[in-house]
């Protein structure tokens, strides 16, 4: 059962004592950092294995759209979405698209994310899940940067929804009315107030929603080598190394197989974003995990920009200024994880940009733009996988965040810090169980 409330505090005032007892984070991302530090927090040694910098490019931790969105709490899906099936099949560009050739493939996910949303009820119960997991996200990731050094990174200055008219946002009355009786509220902005406060703004958008409670990282991927600097300050050692599988001594943990050799161990997290299925296999779950694919483009110097970071709610794309420019985030295509990225659904992204702010150039000079694909780890029914591995509770499942893997990596490392010390977790898990499958 879990505790009795969820605390807002980052990690430990006082850190556990040294334990010998050693775990294997599997993934430096932001839920492998934040599960890292809070295993530091209990007092247990910890190696992080990854073949990849954290930060780096190759991670979705780098270019995602930076939001701390303790309000994200409604699955991708929702009903009647099936209807668009065929669409989604027939043009390459649109805002989610499966490749034909992947299609028999992740049929069976797709069909899980179309039941996951094909009902209100489906919906609320979701958004019940999600939100304790959710809540406080930008605060518990103001604590952490700022005991890393790095606290001038996230801004608590709240997230902006956008809409053509009144008429359009009223016509998303169901998302909204799941928010508020979870305990979500919003400031609604007229045309005036919207334009007072986003001046460079299209002005064909005439009504926004500010979430108070939200935030933003303005620097994610320099933010996550942030947390990985600051783990191995603390005492945390980083190997470049590939896992492939666990070594048991009958019932219990050994090591982490890698390609770089074994780990012994005593724990493991499996925290190794889209990578993670076939971790997860070995360690006893069947798990429906698909990999969703994200573009972004950035507009480095722009003209125009947000001052508060906005989802386009008729467009589906997320811009947000971040410390390296003007970054328009969104897109979901669905094909495998090695497949060629399609840059086009980028170049949407910087037509986007261009619509959205006109003070943007027109003919703005190709070395400008920078693009970018990354690999959310999506699961089909809008929920991660948190908790014990079926094989073993030494092993915890720590993946399948997908579209909130920033805001929700915070709580999600504090609920594995408590799983490692054996202690009660201080939300629910049970909606998060890799058994629900």
């Amino acid at each position: 059962m879990p505790a009795s409330s969820a605390s807002s505090a980052s990690s430990s005032e006082t850190p556990a004592a040294p334990s010998t007892r050693h775990v294997v984070v599997i993934g430096a991302g932001a839920v492998g950092l934040m599960s890292a530090l809070h295993a530091l927090d209990q007092g247990l040694q910890v190696t992080i294995a990854d073949p990849g910098r954290p930060g780096g490019e190759h991670a979705s931790s780098y270019g995602n759209a930076g939001w701390l969105s303790s309000h994200s709490v409604l699955p991708p899906s929702e009903p009647g979405v099936w209807k668009k099936l065929p669409g989604f099949l027939a043009d390459p560009l649109g805002p989610l698209s499966v490749r034909w050739r992947y299609l028999p493939r992740t049929l069976p996910w797709l069909l899980r994310y179309l039941v996951a949303g094909s009902t209100t009820a489906r919906i609320s119960a979701t958004a019940a899940a999600l939100r304790p997991l959710l809540q406080g996200a930008a605060s518990l990731h103001k604590a952490i940067a700022d005991q890393a050094g790095v606290g001038d990174m996230i801004d608590l200055g709240g997230l902006l929804h956008i809409y053509r008219s009144r008429e359009h946002f009223e016509a998303d009355a169901r998302g909204w009315g799941i928010r508020r009786k979870l305990g979500i509220g919003w400031q609604e902005l007229s045309a005036q107030e919207l334009h007072a406060r986003e001046p460079d703004l299209d002005p064909a958008y005439g009504f926004g929603v500010l979430i108070p409670e939200a935030g933003h990282c303005r620097n994610p991927g320099a933010y996550i080598a942030a947390l990985a600097a600051h783990a191995c300050a603390r005492g945390a050692r980083l190997t470049a190394a590939t896992a492939t599988g666990f070594r048991f001594e009958g019932e219990k943990l050994a090591a982490v197989l890698t390609d770089a050799g074994e780990i012994a161990c005593d724990a493991a997290v499996i925290a190794a974003g889209a990578q993670s299925k076939a971790l997860a296999a070995k360690a006893g779950d069947k798990i429906p995990l698909e990999t969703e694919r994200g573009y972004h483009a950035m507009v480095l110097a722009p003209e125009g920009r947000p001052r508060t970071p906005m989802m386009i709610m008729d467009r589906k794309v997320i811009a947000t200024q971040t410390a390296e420019g003007l970054r328009v985030a969104g897109q979901v295509e669905i094909a495998s994880f090695d497949a060629a990225p399609d840059w086009r659904r980028a170049e949407i992204m910087r037509d986007l940009a261009l619509k959205l702010f006109p003070a943007l150039p027109r003919d703005l000079p190709a070395n400008r733009v920078r693009y970018w694909l990354g690999r959310r780890p999506s699961m089909p029914d809008g929920l991660p996988c948190i908790g014990p591995s079926s094989r073993s509770i030494d092993i915890i499942h720590a993946f399948g965040h997908g579209h909130i893997g920033l805001g929700s990596s915070a709580r999600t490392g504090r609920l594995v810090g408590q799983l490692l010390a054996g202690q009660a977790p201080e939300i629910d898990l049970a909606p998060f169980s890799a058994r629900r499958f």
